[in-house]
């Protein structure tokens, strides 16, 4: 503190850009898809469809360090290709 003091040095936060943000789907939007398919027959389409987009945004979730979503999404992909 003396050292700042002494060379005029005032501490300041750090202020970044946010780079890169990737949108996840959340748990919430995730349970009306799959509610939604619950509720709603789904054709081997639509479910290959929903499988191949929430693969890619577990993905995205590991890629985050979002590993908890990561997991709920790997089991939902699960509940889907089991459902069959």
């Amino acid at each position: 503190m003396a050292y700042n003091a002494a060379h005029g040095i005032v501490p300041r936060t750090i202020v970044k850009d946010v780079r890169d943000v990737l949108e996840i789907t959340s748990k919430a939007d995730l349970d009306k898809k799959t509610k939604a398919g619950e509720q709603k027959k789904l054709s081997r389409e639509e479910k290959e469809k929903l499988v191949r987009q929430l693969t890619i945004e577990m993905k995205a979730a590991a890629r985050l360090l979002e590993f908890e979503h990561a997991a709920y999404l790997r089991d939902e992909i699960e509940k889907l290709r089991g459902a069959k």
